[in-house]
């Protein structure tokens, strides 16, 4: 009997501690994904016109409310300081406005990228800044990551995933972390 006890204290235990976040990801996210029909063809007008959609059809309220930009956000190269950069002609105002934008429709704010040197549409991955752009993702207001495997030969996936997800806690704003392989 002691050592049922002790298993279930020690699962417990690990199961409180293993979600920085309290209350992240309570129940499955659901919404929209920028993929499917518009691969990289995205812009900052076109989530602006799918988060008014999503309030005014009631998909938010039904709980679709995260809105994830997939692959092509980015400008093809990081600036100097290894930055990644938003497409300029695609969101002129930056990724923090439309992050805000989204927010203000009290809506949840997703984007991509990959655990390789390039993403899956030859856009900078992560491989090698995961720090750096975690920091990133948090100071635009991202809620949730994408996180594909596209570009990444030689790479071990449980090191890559895992110091991704060290670096997302360490940022400081609670992200759902979502591997795509």
């Amino acid at each position: 009997m002691k050592k049922i006890f002790f298993i279930l204290l020690i699962f417990f235990e690990t199961e409180m501690r293993a979600q920085k976040f309290q209350g992240l990801a309570l129940s499955p996210p659901m919404g929209w994904n920028s993929w499917n029909t518009f691969q990289t063809n995205i812009s900052e007008k076109l989530v602006m016109h799918i988060a008014d959609s999503m309030v005014a059809s009631g998909m938010k309220d039904a709980g679709y409310n995260y809105i994830v930009l997939d692959d092509g956000w980015m400008a093809m190269e990081r600036n100097s300081q290894g930055d990644l950069v938003p497409d300029p002609v695609k969101f002129p105002n930056g990724i923090k406005a439309i992050a805000d934008y989204v927010h203000s429709k009290e809506l949840k704010f997703g984007l991509y990228n990959c655990a390789g040197t390039k993403t899956c549409a030859g856009y900078p991955g992560t491989r090698g800044y995961d720090y750096q752009d975690a920091r990133f993702y948090a100071s635009v207001g991202t809620d949730y990551l994408k996180f594909d495997w596209c570009s990444s030969a030689g790479i071990n996936a449980n090191e890559a995933h895992n110091t991704m997800s060290k670096a997302l806690a360490l940022a400081g704003r609670p992200i759902i972390f979502s591997l795509c392989e």
